[in-house]
């Protein structure tokens, strides 16, 4: 049976409307990001951002603010660039940030007793990731080196001669060559110590390999023990890591720099390991299946006396996320995506039982205090993210940074659909503001990224459903196979079979969103990115039920898409290399062109190397050759997401442009589409 069920609304959401929610009135929300609490509970520190679109840049500053609000919140550093990372001080005297006000990014500090921020670090290639010694006398950060560098001076004048040189060229003879918008040119990640007071830095992790390995956010993977002796990070060592997720768990003592592997009998993904508050144990998010980085996140908790590891999550059904230790060290809370939601777990280490803190919210980077409350980031489809509380009397907002009085937003409903083999679907709605059951609107069909991924009731800034359905559509966000939070068989559900199962269970979605008395089937488009982007060209060739397709950094020939990076996902998803598999071929959109007929706009960053702009090209030109109506969009700075907000303005433009053009909803804002710095016709 499909039926509407109401998802749950952030209190405040029936503000007097004046207006719809529209891409200005987003632009103008500050956003709240990267947060730290005190040791003692007392205080917290947050990231502030604002966007400026005239000037298609975001700029950040620190805020700090009493937990018990018994002040407002004050800015404590200039946000004249971006500020960021920030971090207290074990005695809550201090805080280290990262900022790049003087152009590359190093670390900050800044006295909470008085006086300005003063610059750690001077390092030619920056630093990032800072996490305090517990005595509070060094920190240990993250930055790029040239690994057969022995020392600060070899890095310097190796960076001055590449600046310096008249010929300008790169020189491959290893894999991984560049990864997701960056060429890597030789340099490695590697983790230093820093004095608090001199700056001096000391390279901790010297070698030909990444410690830390690459991460898309979250914690920055590596720990320090609370009696400062040792240090944990992630690092891969296998020779062949463009084809490898075997991230490893290392140990290095500070006295003898000597290292120790914790997890090398696994040989699939490890990382993001804390210390126990007490230094006896360590925990650690581990994978089972080796090269399936859609493979299930357990917890896994390592003695360290006894020298033994074993996982403590896999009675639990879904992906454990961010977690962090009690300050008791009895239990640890934890994120994990569930039915599209993003709740608050906490695992009780003397029983071993998982319950839900908080069942139906989302939430993110969790941080237990003492009392036994958490403090946490939350969002939802209506609401930016503003940092929370939460005891056993239940959640309350800490902060209030924004303020949507006079703003009207769609409503959120969510449908179950049964899928062919037996289980069901979920997927969001989202409804114009104003929406009358009894109108007819224009629909749009949004398949997520991923492919292991979903749809939550999260904010987005790149993708936002509230400023589409603004704009007069009907937004529904299906959660086919390969989307997480249903259960680990779901989300393997996808590979090897890209356009088999999955693609089934999207045009059952596809019908259920043509089955509602109020969407004109004669006026529904489809968008998607990354493999949304995918799907949008596999769409293409193989139903023409949509008027209209909306691609942003899809694929189009998967042949291709094995030359780019992360030759692991191509090979666990299409079974093997190219050579060893016809899957390529298979779920290839480019083989189905001569049925190409539906109009597409398709939208690339040109710096994005995990799905090349070459991608687009070859897509827009086989189109262009049967006379599909199409438009390309590039961002030549921009890479597999649109971040700057004069480019997401256009963006948002064009893609409402589009779909007016071809299902008559409402029209953009020309001034939009006219905001491009340079736009080729």
């Amino acid at each position: 049976m499909r039926a509407w069920l109401p998802l749950l609304l952030v209190a405040g959401v029936a503000h007097a409307a004046t207006h719809p929610f529209g891409f200005d009135d987003m632009a103008k929300l500050r956003r709240l990001g990267d947060f730290d609490v005190s040791a003692d509970g007392k205080w917290a520190v947050y990231v502030l951002g604002r966007a400026d679109v005239d000037e298609n840049r975001t700029t950040s500053a620190l805020w700090l603010q009493p937990l018990d609000r018994s002040a407002p919140a004050r800015q404590i550093s200039s946000g004249v660039k971006k500020d960021r990372e920030p971090r207290f001080s074990p005695d809550g005297r201090r805080i280290a940030f990262v900022s790049d006000r003087d152009g590359t990014p190093q670390l900050f500090l800044l006295d909470l007793g008085g006086g300005d921020a003063k610059k750690l670090t001077t390092f030619v290639e920056g630093f990032g990731g800072p996490v305090w010694s517990p005595d509070g006398k060094f920190l240990v950060a993250a930055t790029e080196v040239w690994p057969d560098c022995k020392d600060i001076a070899c890095i310097q004048a190796r960076h001055d001669r590449a600046e310096k040189a008249k010929i300008k060229a790169r020189v491959v003879e290893k894999l991984l060559y560049r990864h997701w918008d960056g060429w890597r040119d030789g340099k490695r990640s590697h983790l230093f110590r820093i004095d608090a007071t001199t700056g001096e830095a000391r390279d901790l992790t010297p070698g030909n390999w990444d410690a830390p390995p690459f991460s898309l956010g979250g914690p920055p993977g590596y720990d320090i023990s609370s009696d400062g002796r040792t240090l944990l990070y992630a690092s891969n060592h296998d020779e062949m890591e463009a084809a490898s997720t075997n991230s490893d768990i290392w140990e290095l003592s500070f006295a003898d720099g000597k290292v120790r592997c914790l997890s090398c009998d696994n040989k699939a993904w490890d990382g993001d390991a804390r210390y126990s508050p007490d230094g006896k144990s360590i925990a650690w998010r581990a994978q089972k299946v080796p090269g399936a980085e859609g493979d299930k996140f357990d917890l896994v908790l390592y003695d360290r006396a006894a020298g033994r590891a074993r996982r403590v999550s896999e009675s639990f059904a879904d992906w454990v996320d961010e977690f962090r230790w009690s300050p008791d060290g009895k239990r640890i809370v934890f994120t994990s995506v569930v039915m599209g939601r993003k709740p608050l777990y906490q695992l009780n280490l003397d029983s071993g039982t998982v319950r839900p803190i908080h069942p139906v919210l989302t939430a993110n980077d969790p941080i237990p205090l003492a009392d036994g409350s958490v403090v946490f980031s939350r969002s939802s489809l209506q609401r930016a993210p503003e940092l929370w509380r939460v005891d056993d009397k239940g959640a309350k907002p800490l902060t209030e940074v924004n303020d949507y009085a006079g703003l009207s937003m769609g409503a959120i409903r969510e449908r179950w659909v049964p899928l062919a083999d037996g289980p069901k679907m979920q997927s969001l709605v989202v409804t114009p503001p104003g929406f009358d059951e009894k109108k007819k609107y224009p629909a749009l069909f949004w398949v997520h990224g991923g492919p292991q991924g979903a749809w939550e009731d999260a904010w987005s800034w790149r993708w936002n459903p509230e400023v589409l359905a603004s704009a007069g559509y009907v937004v529904y966000m299906a959660n086919p196979r390969g989307s997480t939070g249903y259960g680990q068989k779901f989300v393997d559900g996808v590979s090897r079979d890209w356009g088999g199962k999955v693609y089934d269970d999207l045009m059952r979605g596809a019908d259920d969103l043509a089955s509602l008395p109020f969407v004109d089937v004669k006026r529904i488009g489809s968008a998607g990115a990354s493999f949304g982007g995918f799907m949008m060209n596999w769409f293409q060739g193989h139903t023409r039920r949509f008027q209209a397709l909306f691609c942003h950094d899809g694929i189009s020939n998967q042949e291709a898409m094995y030359g780019t990076e992360e030759l692991w996902f191509p090979e666990h998803e299409f079974g093997g290399p190219p050579w060893a598999s016809d899957d390529y071929r298979k779920w290839s959109p480019m083989e189905a062109s001569k049925s190409f007929s539906t109009p597409e706009m398709i939208v690339h960053g040109e710096r994005d190397y995990r799905v090349p702009v070459e991608q687009a090209y070859l897509m827009y030109s086989l189109l262009a050759r049967k006379n599909v109506p199409s438009k390309m969009l590039l961002f030549p700075d921009e890479n597999h997401w649109v971040l700057k907000p004069g480019n997401s303005r256009l963006w948002y433009a064009s893609m409402i442009d589009w779909f007016h053009r071809w299902l008559g909803g409402a029209a953009a804002d020309p001034r939009a589409l006219e905001s491009a710095f340079s736009v080729t016709k």
